[in-house]
């Protein structure tokens, strides 16, 4: 395992880490299953952890603190995040920062997401949403510093809207944030545009989600595929969306190297670019643990490679079925 600095933070996070969404909302997710894989990434070197509130209200954050109680001597990096108030997703234009995240909701949440978890305090708390016209107010930085002075967090953070990495560029530049956690993937390139050139500059820690396109670069899905009802992923793969991203992933093959994969492959272009902190594929089983988790010491790709992958580059707008 490969280790990168966290930003301004100073932490020495995984470069892989582990994203926790399945485990608490997806379909088929046991829990004993789920903490026999989240301690093989342990054993692996992994050492970001990164849950949510409403990864099924609360299942989620206590199966990170198990983890953390059942590691006392390793130093794991537990991260969560705080739901909207009106509990929309994605934040639309019209949301205003009272109807998302108001002072005493932020606190209220991570007081929840505590007492789920069992922990003390978070190493980094995340607002869910986010619009970048909410920047300049002071509200809800302000409570995000009281909580830092008070030892409940660390660090704060955003976590950007689907397909949208240019609405936090001015909360990155406000100096008010640690971290921004964004969808990037050979897809979804258009980070590399704005928002990593500010994150760098300000030394503001990336955390790189759905790696996979959530499920279309393991290369497993087929035009045929279906999820149960209950399953977001029912929502999210309609024929609109499934079928084409079911083409793209297939004319991905004839590029994977020699004795690797297409999720190899997927991983290791994110590893390529040094704004990245950490990557956070969701892992529900330990042979995705270990094959994903390999990818950290086979590290970036040839640039040649990355060349031939960037009109890859797959430039989407948010849709009804995308939130």
């Amino acid at each position: 395992m490969q280790y990168r600095t966290f930003g301004r933070t100073g932490w020495q996070v995984s470069d892989i880490g582990y994203g926790m969404w399945g485990m608490g909302g997806w379909s088929g997710s046991d829990d004993e299953e789920s903490l026999r894989s989240l301690q093989r990434a342990v054993d692996l070197g992994c050492n970001f952890f990164d849950t949510a509130y409403v990864y099924g209200d609360g299942r989620s954050e206590n199966l990170l603190g198990e983890l953390v109680r059942a590691n006392p001597e390793r130093r794991l990096y537990t991260a969560t995040k705080v739901p909207p108030k009106n509990m929309q997703y994605p934040t639309l234009p019209e949301y205003g920062l009272e109807d998302c995240y108001p002072p005493d909701h932020i606190e209220e949440f991570v007081h929840k997401s505590l007492e789920n978890a069992g922990l003390e305090s978070f190493d980094l708390v995340q607002l869910h949403t986010w619009n970048d016209d909410w920047t300049d107010n002071s509200g809800w930085s302000d409570k995000l510093d009281e909580l830092k002075n008070s030892g409940l967090i660390n660090a704060c953070g955003i976590s950007i809207n689907r397909w949208e990495p240019w609405n936090g560029v001015k909360a990155v530049r406000s100096g008010k944030i640690d971290s921004v956690q964004v969808i990037y993937n050979i897809f979804d390139q258009n980070p590399e545009d704005d928002l990593f050139p500010a994150c760098e500059e300000m030394n503001v820690a990336v955390i790189a989600r759905v790696p996979f396109d959530e499920g279309t670069l393991t290369g497993t899905l087929t035009k045929e595929t279906t999820f149960p009802a209950d399953d977001w992923r029912s929502k999210y793969f309609v024929p609109e969306n499934l079928i084409p991203s079911v083409d793209r992933a297939e004319a991905l093959r004839p590029l994977v190297p020699a004795g690797s994969s297409l999720p190899e492959m997927a991983l290791r272009f994110i590893l390529s670019h040094p704004a990245v902190s950490t990557i956070i594929p969701g892992m529900r089983k330990i042979g995705h643990v270990e094959s994903n988790i390999s990818a950290s010491d086979s590290g970036p790709l040839p640039a040649d490679l990355i060349d031939k992958l960037r009109p890859h580059r797959w430039v989407r707008k948010p849709a009804p079925w995308s939130d």
